[in-house]
């Protein structure tokens, strides 16, 4: 089957793209390009490296920008999967939903509208398993945004890590903050990985935090050798 990836470049996406690839056939990604920050249904920090990932995977990718007006941001997604589906063929789309139903719901939603499957791979999986696989399968997953207490602006640019997987089970525990970010709490960003053909390296990083949330924005790239 011919699958589109809805691909934010963070590690869910990475991760059901890289478990998808093994069964069926990967034809492009899609990126729905947010003006609205607080987006419940798009990722936003860093999503400017869309195309740099896209590369590094050897991938085609689909662009679509979308000013993120609740529900009217549908509209520009059942855009963007029309257009994959008229120029590759595509019969489905997979996205990286662990147990978002606002997402999932909306999503399948604009699927059915269009005769396309809808897969989640990563659907209703313990969370901790999530980041435990992205972490052993080698990815390297640079944390782009925080936006919940008690993270601190100390969380902004670290790699994930089994010591970072150990931390977060903590504030599980006692704050209630999802493991994988599930809730929005965090945004990631990958950079390397084993479905990756080259590496991405990040040469500077402009930092903003206030009000208990913040992001690592990623201003400068290399490739790494």
């Amino acid at each position: 089957m011919r699958l589109a990836i809805l691909f934010s470049g963070g590690k869910d996406s990475c991760l059901a793209l890289e478990r998808t690839r093994k069964l069926e056939e990967v034809v492009c990604l899609v990126n729905i390009k947010s003006a609205n920050t607080e987006s419940y249904m798009f990722h936003t920090p860093n999503a400017h490296l869309v195309n740099l990932q896209s590369e590094a995977l050897g991938i085609p990718l689909f662009v679509k920008a979308t000013e993120g007006e609740k529900e009217k941001e549908l509209d520009d997604l059942k855009s963007a999967l029309q257009w994959v589906k008229d120029t590759y063929d595509v019969e489905g789309v997979v996205t990286g939903a662990i147990a978002s139903t606002y997402q999932s719901i909306r999503i399948q939603k604009v699927c059915n509208t269009l005769s396309l499957w809808c897969f989640n791979p990563l659907w209703q999986m313990d969370q901790f398993d999530v980041v435990k696989e992205v972490i052993e399968s080698g990815y390297e997953v640079f944390v782009s945004g925080v936006f919940a207490y008690p993270m601190e602006e100390k969380w902004l640019g670290r790699t994930l890590t089994e010591e970072m997987l150990k931390e977060l089970c903590d504030l599980h525990k006692n704050y209630g903050i999802s493991p994988s970010g599930e809730g929005g709490e965090f945004e990631t960003t990958v950079l390397d990985g084993p479905i990756f053909k080259r590496g991405i390296k990040v040469l500077k990083i402009d930092k903003k935090f206030k009000n208990n949330a913040g992001v690592a924005n990623i201003v400068k790239t290399g490739w790494k050798i």
